[in-house]
């Protein structure tokens, strides 16, 4: 008997899955424009900040696969529904807190709760919309949602701190997820591995902690040197164990993820890409947010609005990629793409105190276009790679490539910009208290604050020097990281123009080529492999 829920319109269930990742992508940086808060109601040091932040990345970047993984083999239907009520039971709780350790520990459950959602949607997407066509149209838009959940997030948060108090956005995020989880429960249909293989334990151990390792490690690299033993010994493990379970993987008849997809290039390039991107949107906003609140001295909820265009139109750069893609070819809009993130990144190293916001605008617009030029069409070649049956394992892949390209992209770019910013304070020498000094090497936004004091107590003089050395020096850095953006989108679009095919390596009517992953997915899809999904799929017109 068919699922009650087959009856719904693809395009209402893409609304949901929509809706769903919506939530966890304005969750992904709403918590930025708290930290304030945070500072003041929680009395939290620089260190309890950055673990607020990065406890939720580093659980959802370790888990992601191994949920992709158990998505496919149980369910995804109820891995999103179990994801969406442990999302909500989590932020619920994080606005009652009143420790720092225990909003960190809630933070942690939350990228829990996300590892669950995020490759979910896509997965149970790409078993909806079976063509290329509807589902290029279908990622698109799916990717579109991500890119504005992660630019709405400041806007979101700064009105509620504007309004109610810091744990508002904690608690603003448990009626949508409450929401999702319901209708998803629902209304959606079920999609499992019809296959229904043994579970491989220990390659969802490996990956766990390989991801794990990894990103650790970028995350404590800047704070502990980059080369330093501690990050030596964290890239070294990182290693290890990836190569431990590519070995595993290659070994055992069931793995958790078939490693010869790397092969691909529509596979492996396509993911790259994807790194590459949010490593720009991650570095770009690190920056930029400083920028607007220090330098410009907008309060955070003006800096959301003033975020606005990257929102739009990484909107309409995934819609419009997407469908380029399948028209002219997915390496020529990758690259196309790649290339205006450059171009973007270019232009936004001229930045100044005296840079109009229109232009400002048009900055934002270029890198947002870029993105979504980048990311969608990647993401439609990634899934179109994958089979059907294993669509779970083939999203997490493309979530575990954005969540380390992000952490990679604030701990690169703020590394550079660090170096570049303390290397300018130097041109204080005497002229301010040494106590002023530490307090600007903290941050533009501390050395801003420190400045302010002076010239209350009538130190004008020092005042103007301070805040005048600490401006210049922001801007230095700000200048280094968005050129070093610049030259690796640039680096990217040709390593992309050279190794992703602009197509599927068979198309209908064509034999796939012999070990050719998408060819046989087109093969398997056409021949009416369901995947486990009682669903009728969404047709061409």
């Amino acid at each position: 008997m068919a699922d009650p829920s087959s009856r719904r319109s693809p395009w209402f269930l893409l609304a949901l899955l929509c809706l769903a990742v919506f939530t966890i992508n304005v969750d992904t940086t709403i918590v930025n424009v708290a930290l304030p808060a945070f500072v003041r109601d929680l009395r939290t040091d620089t260190r309890e900040l950055q673990w607020i932040v990065d406890a939720y990345n580093l659980a959802f970047a370790a888990l992601v696969l191994a949920f992709g993984s158990l998505g496919d083999r149980f369910g995804r239907r109820g891995m999103l529904v179990a994801g969406l009520v442990l999302f909500a039971l989590a932020t619920t709780a994080g606005a009652l807190v009143d420790t720092p350790a225990q909003l960190i520990a809630v933070r942690a459950v939350m990228g829990v709760g996300a590892a669950m959602i995020y490759p979910t949607t896509l997965s149970i997407l790409t078993n909806v919309f079976t063509e290329r066509g509807p589902r290029a149209v279908a990622i698109g838009i799916w990717g579109g949602v991500t890119g504005l959940g992660v630019a709405f997030g400041p806007i979101v948060g700064g009105w509620l701190l504007t309004h109610y108090w810091w744990g508002s956005v904690f608690l603003a995020m448990a009626p949508p997820a409450a929401l999702a989880a319901a209708l998803a429960a629902a209304t959606l249909p079920t999609s499992r591995d019809p296959a229904t293989p043994p579970l491989d334990v220990p390659g969802l151990g490996l990956s766990s902690l390989a991801i794990g390792a990894l990103v650790w490690t970028i995350i404590e690299a800047p704070d502990q040197g980059w080369t330093s033993p501690r990050s030596l010994a964290g890239w070294l493990l990182a290693a290890l164990l990836a190569t431990a379970l590519i070995v595993r993987e290659r070994r055992v008849a069931h793995p958790m993820i078939d490693v010869r997809l790397f092969t691909n290039l529509r596979f492996s390039a396509a993911s790259g890409a994807v790194t590459i991107a949010f490593f720009n949107l991650f570095g770009f906003i690190f920056l930029v947010t400083q920028y607007f609140q220090f330098l410009r001295a907008y309060s955070a909820f003006e800096t959301g609005l003033r975020l606005t265009p990257v929102a739009v139109s990484i909107a309409g750069g995934s819609v419009l990629g997407t469908r380029l893609a399948v028209r002219i070819g997915t390496r020529r809009v990758v690259a196309g793409g790649l290339l205006l993130l450059a171009v973007a990144y270019a232009w936004i190293s001229t930045l100044s105190t005296t840079t109009g916001y229109p232009e400002i605008a048009v900055q934002m617009v270029l890198l947002g276009g870029g993105l979504g030029l980048t990311s969608a069409p990647a993401t439609e070649a990634i899934m179109g790679v994958v089979p059907a049956a294993k669509a779970g394992i083939g999203s997490a892949v493309n979530d575990a490539t954005r969540q380390v390209g992000g952490t990679l992209g604030v701990a690169v770019i703020g590394s550079v910009f660090a170096s570049l910013y303390h290397h300018g304070l130097a041109g204080l020498g005497g002229a301010v208290p040494p106590s002023a000094v530490g307090a600007a090497r903290d941050s533009v936004g501390a050395a801003l604050a420190t400045a302010a004091e002076l010239a209350a107590a009538g130190h004008t003089d020092q005042a103007v020097t301070l805040a005048a050395v600490a401006s210049a020096a922001f801007y230095d850095g700000l200048r280094a990281g968005c050129l070093l953006a610049a030259v690796v989108s640039g680096l990217a679009a040709l390593a992309v123009l050279r190794l992703l095919p602009d197509h599927p390596a068979s198309s209908a009517g064509e034999p796939p080529v012999p070990g050719d992953a998408a060819g046989e997915v087109d093969l398997a899809r056409r021949a009416g492999d369901r995947a486990g999904l009682d669903l009728p799929t969404q047709q061409p017109k």
